[in-house]
């Protein structure tokens, strides 16, 4: 399997895993010509722009240590693209939470890193 297709199967892991735990999906592969983001889901009150990342072993580092501070302005600048092209208003509470595979560990972080 591709790294796409293992990408691919891990979000559709992570969709159930966050409906699981209160999420609503609202949009899968968001993407605009400032890049994608994973995932956009409503929780607690919030907006919440989700990356998912799959680590089969440690040898990478943990798939939380790749939503690096790149990636991270990265996802924020696609989230402010979202917002406007949305119309949600500035009131609107947004989070960014990450899903973190690594190997058959998974967990949620929420407010993994702010704007």
């Amino acid at each position: 399997m591709n790294k796409r297709a293992v990408g691919a199967e891990y979000e559709k892991l992570a969709v159930r895993y966050l409906e699981d735990h209160g999420y609503q999906i609202l949009c899968r592969n968001y993407r605009c010509r400032m890049g994608e983001i994973d995932l956009i889901a409503r929780h607690e009150g919030y907006l919440v722009f989700v990356e998912v990342k799959y680590r089969a072993n440690g040898r990478d580092g943990s798939a939380l240590e790749a939503v690096d501070t790149r990636k991270q302005q990265r996802i924020i600048r696609v989230a402010r693209w979202y917002l406007m092209e949305k119309h949600i208003p500035e009131s609107q509470s947004v989070r960014f939470d990450v899903v973190a595979f690594d190997g058959d560990e998974v967990r949620i972080v929420k407010d993994a890193f702010w704007t």
